[in-house]
């Protein structure tokens, strides 16, 4: 992130309750935020009028992108799985080659994506997301393995990369920053819940928390049962 100055951060997926949760974070911390989101969505991103830049259009449209991260010092980028034509893999494809050198890269995706093969899932989230896979293609809804290929096309890259992978989400007041783990199964992450505002807050820290470059943390909430236990 920019030593010297405002630092500039791009939202992608800014309409969002997640990505709005990231812009308050980021304003809170004092960067300069560019926001992305589709021009249906842009009105609710009102509340942060004259505080924001907007960029209007769809996350994986690549000159969208282009105008979005140019002169960012990092990117907040929620990957999303709609439809079943890759738009989680072109939002990441996009971002990935249109961020500056040095940018700093932070994506969102679930548990359910692993990068090294050595998480151990509970059979509850397996059956789910067989179950939910199948039905949102045919439905033509949402295609999750378009979401484990983007985060393939991110763990290959050579970029200032994290991917941060939330569990079960809540909303609530904050419990302050997630636990994390680098793989799911650990113990810590039994609870398999966080609060919304605070897997933003992970996402925003990472900006400038080198631990965490190439890492893919599974995180939990800071105060549920499992990470107090530990």
């Amino acid at each position: 992130m920019n030593s010297g100055g405002r630092s500039k951060v791009c939202v992608v997926g800014a309409s969002g309750k997640l990505g709005r949760y990231m812009v308050r974070h980021a304003l809170d911390k004092g960067y300069e935020v560019v926001g992305v989101c589709r021009a249906g969505s842009v009105g609710k991103l009102d509340e942060f009028k004259g505080r924001i830049t907007v960029v209007a259009g769809p996350t994986n449209d690549r000159d969208v992108i282009g105008r979005a991260v140019a002169g960012c010092d990092g990117v907040l980028t929620v990957l999303v799985p709609w439809g079943v034509h890759g738009y989680s893999t072109g939002t990441a494809r996009a971002v990935l080659d249109h961020a500056d050198p040095g940018a700093r890269l932070i994506f969102s995706c679930g548990w359910h994506i692993t990068r090294d093969g050595q998480d151990v899932y509970p059979w509850r989230l397996r059956a789910f997301v067989a179950a939910f896979g199948v039905l949102a293609r045919l439905a033509r809804f949402a295609d999750i393995r378009d979401q484990v290929q983007a985060c393939r096309q991110i763990f290959a890259s050579d970029t200032r990369w994290t991917v941060v992978r939330g569990s079960d989400l809540e909303e609530g007041d904050s419990q302050g920053l997630p636990v994390w783990s680098r793989h799911v199964g650990d113990p810590v992450l039994k609870s398999n819940i966080t609060r919304r505002v605070d897997f933003a807050l992970f996402m925003v820290d990472a900006l400038t928390n080198d631990e965490l470059v190439h890492e893919a943390p599974a995180i939990v909430g800071r105060r549920t049962p499992s990470a107090l236990a530990a």
